[in-house]
Formats: C-alpha cells, sequence, structure tokens
C-alpha cells in the first residue's frame, strides 16, 4: 500500500485530504510545516509527497530536497501559479491549483505514483492515467507514447505523435470526450524538446466566461472588481513549454482573438495592461465538436481554426479499436486490483463479451469506472457481467456520453402503470428530466441524479440548447 506524506498547515484541509485518499487504499501520515515533518518522520520512506506551497517557516519546496528523490507534488492556489511553475523547476514532479476536486487529487496521485514504479499508462486522459502492476505487450512498442493498443488506426496515430512531436507547430487533437485527447497532448509534450519545461493543461469548458480571459492572459491590479493584485496568466506560465487547451471550442471570441495574437506574434497583453510582453509556447488544444462547422455559425473565429489546424490528429472512439478494449480493461483490472491487495481477480466470460459488445458511449473514462466499480463490488474472484454495471441493450445508441446511471427502458417497461418517460430515448430522457427537475435542484444534484458528471451535465445543455435557469446558477452560488 503507498504511503503518502501530506503537508498542510490548514487542519480542515489536512483532514479532509487524508480521509479521501485513506478510503482510496493509501496510508498516509501527515504534518502542518517542514519542521514538523522532518521532526516527526523521515521523508524519504514516503512514496508520495504532497505539500502545501506557503508553509509556516519553511516553504514547501524545502522538501524535495529533503525528500532525496521522492516525489513532491505541490499544491497551490492560482494567484500562486509562477511560483508553482518554478517549483516543478526546482524539481518538484508536479503542482495541483486549489481548489481541486476529490478525482482530481487522486488523479494526479495514481499518476505520479505509476510514474514512479515504471507502470504502464492506459489510453485515457492524462489526469486520469491509469496503471497495472504488469505490462502489456502493447506497451513495450508505445512505451514513448504511453498509451495501450495496437490497433490500426491507434498505430497510425502513434507515427504520426512521434513525426509531429519534435516541432513547435501547433497541434489539434480531435476525438470524442473520454477517448485520451490529454494523453496524446502529454506524448507530445513529452517526445518534444521542451518536454524538461512546463506543460500547463486548461479546460476552457471549466472555467466561466467571466474568468477566462483573465485566467490565461493574466491581469494588472485594478484591472476589473475584485483585481486586488497583478496576477500572471496560464499562458506565461507556459512560457518555454506547452500550453494545452482541452475543449477549445468553448472558449469565447474575445479570448479567441486575444489567443490568436499568441499565436501571430508570440506576445500577450495581460487585461488592464498596455505592455506586451513575448512569450515562447507550442499551443495543443483539443475538442470534441466539429470546429470548421463553427466557424461557418460565426461561434468560432476561422482564422484561429486555420491558424489551429496545422497538424490534426484523430482519436478513434473506443468502438472502433477492436481488441484493444479488452487489453485497455485488463490493464484497469490490474491496477484496481493491485490497489486492494487482490492479485487473483479475473473477468468471467460473460464480462469479457459485454466488454466486446458494448459500444462505450463514455470511451475510456466510462471503461475505467466500470472496471473500478466491479472491482469493489466483487464477491469472488471472476467478475461477471451484471458487477459491471453495462447494459447491452444501450451498445448501439450513439452519442449517450456518461449516461451510466440513466433507468433503462427495460425496468420503465415492467412497471404496471404507463410511465410518460417510458418511451423517450436516452437524450428526450435527459431533456425531460432536466426541464422538470431545473427549477427546485442545483447542476450538482441534477448530475448527481442522472449519473454523469457536471461536465457532462454542462456540455449535453451546450448541444441540446437547454440553458440554466438563473434560480439554478444563482443556487450554485
Amino acid at each position: 500500500m503507498p504511503h503518502i506524506l501530506i503537508v498542510e498547515d490548514e487542519t480542515i484541509i489536512r483532514s479532509a485530504l487524508r480521509r479521501l485518499l485513506e478510503r482510496n487504499q493509501y496510508q498516509v501520515s501527515e504534518a502542518g510545516s517542514v519542521q514538523e515533518a522532518q521532526e516527526r518522520f523521515s521523508i524519504a520512506s514516503f512514496d508520495l509527497i504532497i505539500s502545501d506551497l506557503r508553509l509556516p517557516g519553511a516553504p514547501g519546496t524545502e522538501l524535495i530536497k529533503l525528500g532525496e528523490g521522492t516525489p513532491v507534488l505541490i499544491m497551490t492556489s492560482y494567484a500562486s501559479l509562477r511560483s508553482a511553475v518554478d517549483s516543478m523547476k526546482m524539481g518538484a514532479v508536479d503542482y495541483i491549483a486549489k481548489p481541486f476536486d476529490h478525482d482530481e487529487m487522486l488523479q494526479a496521485a495514481a499518476r505520479i505514483l505509476r510514474d514512479r514504479h515504471n507502470a504502464p499508462a492506459a489510453a485515457v486522459e492524462r489526469p486520469a492515467n491509469k496503471a497495472g502492476a504488469e505490462k502489456p505487450a502493447a506497451q513495450n512498442a508505445n512505451g514513448d507514447i504511453g498509451i495501450i493498443g495496437s490497433c490500426p488506426p491507434m498505430q497510425d496515430l502513434y507515427s504520426k505523435i512521434r513525426k509531429v512531436a519534435p516541432t513547435d507547430s501547433n497541434v489539434l487533437i480531435q476525438g470524442e470526450s473520454g477517448t485520451g485527447k490529454e494523453l496524446v497532448a502529454r506524448a507530445l509534450h513529452n517526445l518534444s524538446r521542451r518536454a524538461k519545461a512546463p506543460m500547463i493543461s486548461v479546460n476552457c469548458a471549466a472555467i466561466p466566461e467571466t474568468l477566462i480571459e483573465s485566467e490565461l492572459f493574466g491581469h494588472e491590479k485594478g484591472a476589473f472588481t475584485g483585481a486586488s493584485a497583478g496576477r500572471a496568466g496560464l499562458v506565461e506560465a507556459a512560457d518555454g513549454g506547452t500550453l494545452f487547451l482541452d475543449e477549445i471550442g468553448e472558449l469565447p471570441l474575445e479570448a479567441q482573438a486575444r489567443l490568436l495574437r499568441v499565436l501571430q506574434e508570440g506576445e500577450i497583453r495581460r487585461v488592464g495592461s498596455v505592455q506586451s510582453q513575448k512569450v515562447d509556447v507550442r499551443l495543443i488544444a483539443a475538442t470534441h465538436r466539429d470546429l470548421k462547422s463553427l466557424a461557418k455559425l460565426g461561434q468560432f473565429r476561422e482564422d484561429l481554426y486555420y491558424r489551429l489546424h496545422v497538424i490534426a490528429l484523430k482519436l478513434p472512439p473506443l468502438r472502433e479499436r477492436g481488441a484493444d478494449v479488452g487489453e485497455i480493461a485488463k490493464a484497469f483490472l490490474i491496477r484496481q486490483s493491485s490497489r486492494i491487495g487482490r492479485t487473483d481477480l479475473r473477468f468471467a466470460a460473460d464480462a469479457e463479451q459485454a466488454i466486446r459488445q458494448y459500444s462505450w458511449p463514455g470511451n475510456v473514462r466510462e471503461l475505467e469506472n466500470a472496471v473500478e466499480r466491479s472491482v469493489i463490488l466483487t464477491e469472488s474472484t471472476e467478475i461477471s457481467a451484471e458487477l459491471l454495471g453495462i447494459d447491452i441493450e444501450l451498445a448501439d445508441l450513439q452519442d449517450t456520453d456518461d449516461f451510466v446511471g440513466l433507468p433503462s427502458q427495460q425496468n420503465a417497461a415492467n412497471n404496471t402503470a404507463h410511465d410518460p418517460t417510458e418511451d423517450l430515448s436516452l437524450e428526450d430522457y435527459f431533456q425531460h428530466f432536466v426541464l422538470e427537475h431545473q427549477d427546485h435542484m442545483t447542476e450538482t444534484e441534477l448530475a448527481r441524479k442522472l449519473g454523469v458528471s457536471r461536465k457532462c451535465l454542462w456540455e449535453r445543455r451546450q448541444r441540446l440548447g437547454i440553458p440554466r435557469r438563473k434560480s439554478s446558477v444563482a443556487s450554485e452560488s
């Protein structure tokens, strides 16, 4: 069981983080400062150190040399992002910005521990990289890429990554949600001449539209209400390295114009500033949307589209990857069973068949969740199809994203009284449910009831044209 040291001076954050890690099969020790950690523990004996950057006494970066090679994950706020990037230059393995959600922290910890033990990566987005205790055969040929899979479309993708990575050309990665776009971006960065510089990842859909320009390009003191101090943006933080913009199709037009200047002139101007400054960044963008069609509709700048579309990489959905799905599922099974100390788990014949037949609308991310759930719930050495929690009847339904939590049509048909939602498709059900409940439920509650993430809920609202009600927005703030 991996042993993690938390160094955080805020008791509430430290305790919450400890409980989160312990619930996920990690052994945890904690300290409130670098000095306390030195006095109580042999720092170099831990598998991972998670430390706040700003601590009473010595900063968290002191643990980098005290750990003698133990990876140190630095926690920081966006306000001190430049310091976090400097921490990486000092030897921190990575940083994570506060506030972070539970999944983000768990994914970062799993990735760092995997990298430390030289375990293979699976084809999921980088923050969700998963590892197994054994190295699948397909990984031997593609260890530099870090993706499991040997089907022809993936082999073609690997070839393109190796050709494109050494250049500074802009890259547009296209593919459905959960296919592994950020992992491809990470491979491009790791194989480039910028590999030792930071790679800054930004999900454009996760930042409110009113803040996106400030977050990306920074701002000067007094630039807007609440700007009590100047701050560097994420583009500036990526100077010398790689900037990865996920879901770039959600970037507002005003921010697109600023980004275009970065690509054309290699310079940025903070919000509220009259001074420009040079930056050297390589841009990698990703989207599941058709940017060319959006450009024709005036929803995406055409000049920016052509600047991004220098090199286009297409990630195939999992349903088109043939035998890869079984290979990835086994890698997830090895990793998850190792975490709970069981090495005897295997898929039953019906589970293997279900994995092959299901269309995986949520792609590798959905597969990962299904395997993790089955490992937790199984009471024997064989994992059945039922434990995977997938409905094979939904395999042929297209574009259902992460709808693993919706009631099935079969269950509805078993009711003696006719339910008006009984004859709805999954998409109709979504629209019906949201419109019926959004006045008295928050976005978090809606997502939980639908069995999807808030990001998936937001994406589906955008695609179906269902705006959030003002009351719902207010209740979330």
